[in-house]
């Protein structure tokens, strides 16, 4: 291969990989159907609709859709019973709605540090945070690669406990042959702009639990409950309802979702062979209980000492000169400005010393190894997957031979 693209040579690639989202017939299709009904909010067809193929797609008995994956969540742990004062156990690699949620119930954010191999939440830690306090563990399921939701239920079962899931990049993974979501309590997605399902905004929440149902229903709907008058508000909900033109775009993806899968699939494959043969790269491992990744990142490790100490950022660097952009990702969650404890605004935190906390391998993940691929790229052709493959052998080759060179 010819030298490096950072020092002057000729990038692997220089044409853009496959948008995201995109554009197919069935959601223009569906979208100019929901607006000729007229019915563009509460009562729309399109609605009821996808909340119902929604729930049959993930496995599960009912959906509430909503307008965005934040309010999800919240409405998830207030359906759980959380409220104020109350501890949820959270993993500490995440994005921060899983915790701004937490603090939006009035709750307590309490971070489980993750584990090095999948990235997840390590199950090992949960029962040393449990307290008196306790009310909810959530583990999210990071790039779509399922948690162990079976040693987490088995703990919550264990400590009376609710499993939430935060399932935002999940669309489509599976643990144990089951769909990932309502293999709790109940679980949320996300259709925000750069998920595998998008309608710009939106999420939803999915049960196999009436009861929970129905609490759901209330939280998101200005707290009405289900037969109850129109002005009849018996819970501090909110309006975070989905709209109709949402729902329809979800629906054409509904349609589509399955092959697109069995591309990232058959991508992310080719990618872990290849750059599991590379010394000092480690794709991303998964629990024997998972049947299948909804692959929204693609995620590996970075080790510099397989690459005479070179830090990733240098990495990164010459990754985005060949024309293939990886990157961090995540900071340690606790050390965001938002958990610099403000008793002021967030009286219920004022023992919490989040900015001292350390979960060591989240800070190794974060700042040491952790390296992402969006998902957009495993959409792309053979020819896309090798341009990739070819990057990362042509840089980390050169790393090896002449680390001189990076300094």
């Amino acid at each position: 291969m010819n030298d490096l693209a950072l020092f002057g040579g000729t990038p692997v690639r220089t044409e853009p990989f496959t948008s995201w989202p995109r554009f197919s017939s069935s959601i223009g299709d569906n979208v100019i159907n929901s607006l000729k009904t007229g019915q563009w909010g509460i009562g729309s067809p399109a609605i009821a609709e996808f909340e119902q193929q929604f729930a049959k797609f993930q496995d599960a008995k009912y959906c509430i859709s909503t307008n965005s994956g934040t309010t999800a969540l919240w409405v998830a742990l207030k359906a759980a019973g959380v409220k104020a004062g109350d501890e949820v156990i959270l993993p500490a690699y995440t994005f921060i709605a899983t915790a701004s949620a937490v603090l939006m119930a009035n709750a307590v954010p309490v971070f489980a540090d993750a584990e090095l191999e999948t990235f997840n939440m390590d199950p090992e830690q949960i029962e040393d945070l449990i307290t008196e306090k306790t009310k909810v563990i959530m583990p999210v399921h990071i790039a779509g690669s399922p948690a162990d939701i079976t040693q987490i239920n088995a703990i919550a079962a264990k400590h009376g406990l609710a499993v939430v899931e935060d399932a935002a990049q999940a669309h489509g993974a599976e643990y144990n042959g089951r769909k990932v979501g309502a293999q709790g309590i109940g679980g949320i997605f996300s259709f925000q702009t750069s998920k595998n399902m998008s309608a710009g905004e939106g999420g939803a929440i999915v049960t196999n639990d009436d009861d929970y149902n129905d609490a759901c229903f209330s939280y998101h709907n200005c707290g009405r409950v289900r037969g109850g008058r129109w002005y009849e508000h018996q819970h501090l909900g909110g309006n975070f309802r989905l709209s109709a033109l949402a729902a329809a775009m979800l629906l054409g993806q509904l349609e589509i979702i399955n092959g697109e899968m069995d591309i990232r699939d058959r991508n992310r494959a080719r990618l872990d062979d290849a750059i599991g043969q590379i010394p000092g790269l480690i794709p991303l491992a998964q629990y024997p209980e998972t049947s299948r990744v909804s692959n929204h990142l693609y995620l590996l490790r970075y080790q510099a000492e397989e690459f005479h100490d070179i830090p990733r950022e240098q990495f990164f660097k010459a990754m985005q000169a060949e024309g293939v952009f990886t990157y961090a990702g995540y900071v340690p969650l606790y050390k965001e400005k938002l958990f610099i404890t403000n008793p002021a605004e967030y009286p219920w935190l004022r023992d919490r010393d989040y900015q001292n906390l350390n979960r060591p391998v989240t800070e190794e993940l974060c700042n040491r190894q952790a390296v992402w691929l969006k998902q957009n790229h495993l959409l792309g052709s053979d020819e896309d997957i090798q341009d990739i493959i070819d990057a990362f052998v042509k840089v980390t080759d050169e790393m090896r031979r002449n680390p001189q060179r990076f300094g």
